[in-house]
């Protein structure tokens, strides 16, 4: 079939790959003038199927109006009017129960764990290198309730058969001896040895190159206008560039996909969350970190890329607001500060936001869509680089008339909402 890729960051770019080698005629959209140039550019570099965990759970509302009130909170609420912002939220909040949360966390760490096995038999058959490292992943807590919250992840890395490691202080600076400098903080850690890290940009721009050899077309520097068809059948796409007809169309357009969609009653719960990170260079190895360490108190990942150290986090619900916010990166400079004080140059320091396409129950959207020939890989949140390419490989299994490897059917749109009564006299411009 001729297929067409609406975005080219790392799920849109690992859908085509995937698409490819099952031998479909493909082509990728995407407005940016070259791969992973948004969400995908400076994203947090953790693989870590372990700590797939939806921001949906028992507590969470209590905690958010905690965080109202703090100058370095992990979650900020912008004020809005946005119905849709609303409607989101209201789903978000049905989803913070003890049953939903075990029920969200479960399939999300089956995707994630099928996408981590995906990429290494991908690094294993393209050689692809992107400053991997496959070392484990550190949750750090600074004081005993952490410690205490903590088991009922436990309780589910358990039942999953995940392995992991329970630590005290001295455990968590065994694992990561930069944390020497700061082991007065510690209270504990969680390690989950399966866990990678990579730089998801370089990633994708590499696959990209290795996708356009195996014949996949990309149309870089083209908006993406909007989508022609019924309520059964898209014909095309219209861009920039002209109209594209294929037999086949999948949105991967992030916190975008919504917009391109609309106007056929699909109706994806996917709202933009913004996220932060800061890239440092290193200048002392001793104290830089060897893989990922979470830090718990301010939600914040730091992650060792080659002679980098990428520090992501925090969420802001903002709309499509990508103005960069000085109290943001203090935040990141304060829990690097803390935790690897010296190892490196905040004075150098880049300073990147993006835009998270989350759903309210955490897990994405891989799958049909009603409409007959479109196609959905969206909403991976904050755990898009992890789950990239198992969903890219479902999505392929599934266009393609195979049956996945892992169970899909709960991770398709038609766990959400019906379609609302079709619209086509307005197409918005999605990208």
């Amino acid at each position: 079939m001729k297929i067409v890729v609406l975005g080219a960051g790392v799920i849109g770019v690992t859908s085509a790959w995937y698409l490819a080698r099952a031998g479909h005629q493909v082509t990728v959209v995407d407005r940016q003038p070259a791969a992973a140039m948004e969400t995908s550019f400076a994203n947090a570099g953790e693989i870590s199927p372990g700590y797939s965990t939806p921001w949906a759970a028992p507590g969470i509302p209590q905690k958010a109006l905690r965080w109202m009130f703090q100058r370095h909170a992990p979650l900020v609420l912008h004020a809005s009017a946005d119905p849709r912002r609303a409607s989101w939220m209201a789903k978000m909040l049905r989803n913070c129960t003890a049953d939903a949360y075990a029920v969200n966390k479960s399939r999300m760490m089956r995707i994630a764990n099928y996408s981590r096995d995906c990429l290494g038999a991908l690094r294993a058959e393209t050689g692809i290198h992107y400053d991997e490292r496959t070392r484990g992943t550190l949750q750090v807590f600074r004081d005993a309730y952490q410690v205490k919250a903590v088991q009922k992840d436990i309780e589910v890395l358990r039942a999953d058969g995940v392995p992991f490691e329970v630590l005290n202080a001295e455990g968590c600076v065994a694992a990561e001896p930069g944390l020497a400098f700061s082991r007065h903080l510690l209270a504990g850690g969680l390690r989950l040895p399966n866990d990678e890290t990579g730089d998801c940009h370089v990633f994708t721009q590499r696959l990209a190159a290795l996708a356009e050899a195996e014949g996949v077309t990309f149309h870089y520097g083209t908006a993406i206008e909007g989508l022609e068809g019924s309520s059964s059948r898209i014909t095309a796409v219209r861009t920039s560039a002209g109209r594209l007809v294929a037999d086949g169309f999948v949105v991967a357009l992030g916190s975008y996909s919504p917009a391109l969609v609309a106007p056929f009653g699909i109706r994806p719960p996917v709202h933009p969350v913004k996220g932060y990170s800061l890239t440092l260079p290193i200048v002392d190895e001793s104290r830089a970190p060897v893989s990922t360490v979470m830090d718990e108190t301010y939600k914040v990942a730091i992650t060792r890329l080659g002679d980098r150290i990428r520090v992501g986090g925090l969420a802001e619900l903002a709309g499509f607001d990508l103005s960069l916010s000085p109290r943001r990166r203090a935040t990141l400079a304060k829990s690097v500060g803390e935790l690897f004080g010296g190892a490196g140059d905040l004075d150098r320091a880049s300073f990147w936001t993006g835009l998270r396409p989350m759903t309210p129950d955490g897990t994405p959207i891989v799958g049909a869509s009603p409409v007959g020939n479109l196609w959905l890989n969206t909403g991976h949140g904050t755990l898009g680089w992890t789950m990239a390419a198992g969903s890219g490989r479902v999505l392929a299994d599934l266009i393609s008339g195979r049956t996945p490897e892992i169970k899909s059917d709960d991770l398709g749109y038609a766990r959400y909402e019906r379609r609302k009564p079709l619209r086509l006299a307005a197409v918005p411009q999605a990208a």
